[in-house]
């Protein structure tokens, strides 16, 4: 009994090979067959074991503790006699075939003989070697079947040793450490790179003078707004009623043909063909729709000026013509005003006979000459 308190000893012995790799533990149960040549009745026996086996991750060898019991093994004449075994392996593993891992052992250990028989003493050194196979059915469970040859180098009774064939099957529970399992396929993956498309930053483009044509496009920079141009941003020539001025700019745009005009195409001197009774300066109802439109003018252009110039014919002196031209403009004037004209854009004088526009000498042209002329400017 007390070599049997061995066990727990030798197994803990073990746990410090267990730091890098794994354990397998195998409940065994076999059968001796024994040649009988140190008298043990009946030859063989039954027996049962137990085996603690640890995996190296890089090895293929392992070392394996084993301990084998045999409790009805009886020698003659000397009653009850039990065996214990206990052996201590080096087990190759082969490649696997197909789920199988064969294997292989040998190694040495020491037989103890117990009888009922006092000083009798048959324990000894044993030799042994062995083959066997594993199969898994589960990650942790394998069934195992090994076939073992032992034997006896000493004892006291050398010339009469016994030598023994075991066979045993059982069942193995690896544990510990995680199995080695077959590396996984690294994948590689392409690093492909990244191309940053760029930013565009769109900058509006500017039109200062409000053509159409970017700045950067404008040969002509500074055309006043709503004036037609050409791709370069050129005022294309558009002059409806021939007076010099260009459509955009001008604001009277329908002044006779040849008529002089200022800048803004508007008639520089105009004759408003104001009627008056005979030596007066009382203007004819007949008058009153020229006077209206003109006063519209005045009031829709506030930046513009109209002096009235008053002009008579040659017949009277020319003291009293002048006069009456005087009276006949401050008239019209008066007139414009009082049709909402601002007083400031007008101014009145009387040029009497002078510059004349026809001969005087007929009636037609001494009734041309009778006029009222507005001359127009820009304030």
């Amino acid at each position: 009994m007390k070599r049997l308190l061995l066990l727990p000893a030798l197994l803990l012995g073990t746990a410090s090979f267990a730091d890098n790799g794994n354990y397998e533990i195998s409940p065994m149960i076999g059968y001796n067959l024994a040649e009988g040549n140190i008298g043990i009745k009946g030859d063989d026996h039954f027996l049962g074991g137990l085996e603690l086996q640890y995996n190296y991750k890089d090895s293929k060898i392992s070392p394996e503790l084993s301990v084998l019991y045999s409790p009805s093994a009886d020698y003659e004449g000397t009653g009850d006699t039990s065996i214990t075994r206990t052996l201590l392996n080096g087990v190759y593993a082969f490649d696997k075939v197909g789920n199988i891992t064969p294997f292989a052992k040998a190694g040495l250990g020491y037989e103890f003989v117990g009888t009922e028989v006092k000083n009798y003493n048959e324990d000894g050194l044993v030799l042994d070697a062995g083959a066997g196979l594993k199969v898994p059915f589960s990650p942790s469970w394998a069934f195992k079947a090994e076939a073992l040859y032992l034997a006896k180098v000493s004892s006291a009774h050398n010339d009469n040793a016994d030598n023994n064939l075991i066979a045993m099957v059982g069942l193995t529970y690896s544990f510990g450490a995680t199995q080695e399992t077959a590396p996984k396929e690294v994948v590689v993956v392409e690093k492909k790179e990244v191309v940053v498309a760029p930013i565009v930053v769109v900058v509006a483009e500017k039109d200062s003078d409000g053509d159409g044509i970017y700045d950067k496009l404008d040969k002509c920079p500074n055309t006043p707004a709503n004036s037609t141009v050409d791709v370069n941003g050129c005022p294309i020539s558009m002059d409806d009623d021939h007076d010099g001025v260009l459509n955009a700019q001008d604001i009277c745009p329908n002044t006779p043909a040849g008529e002089a005009v200022n800048s803004d195409g508007c008639p520089a001197t105009v004759n408003l063909q104001i009627n008056f009774e005979n030596n007066s300066a009382a203007i004819l109802p007949s008058s009153n729709e020229r006077l209206d439109r003109y006063a519209d003018f005045l009031k829709k252009h506030t930046n513009y000026s109209a002096k009235i110039v008053g002009y008579t014919d040659s017949r009277g002196s020319e003291s009293y013509n002048k006069k009456l031209s005087l009276k006949r403009a401050t008239a019209v004037m008066q007139a414009l005003v009082e049709r909402g004209v601002n007083p400031s854009q007008l101014t009145a004088t009387g040029m009497g006979e002078a510059n004349p526009v026809a001969d005087n000498a007929t009636a037609e042209g001494r009734a041309q000459n009778r006029r009222i002329e507005a001359e127009l400017t820009r304030n």
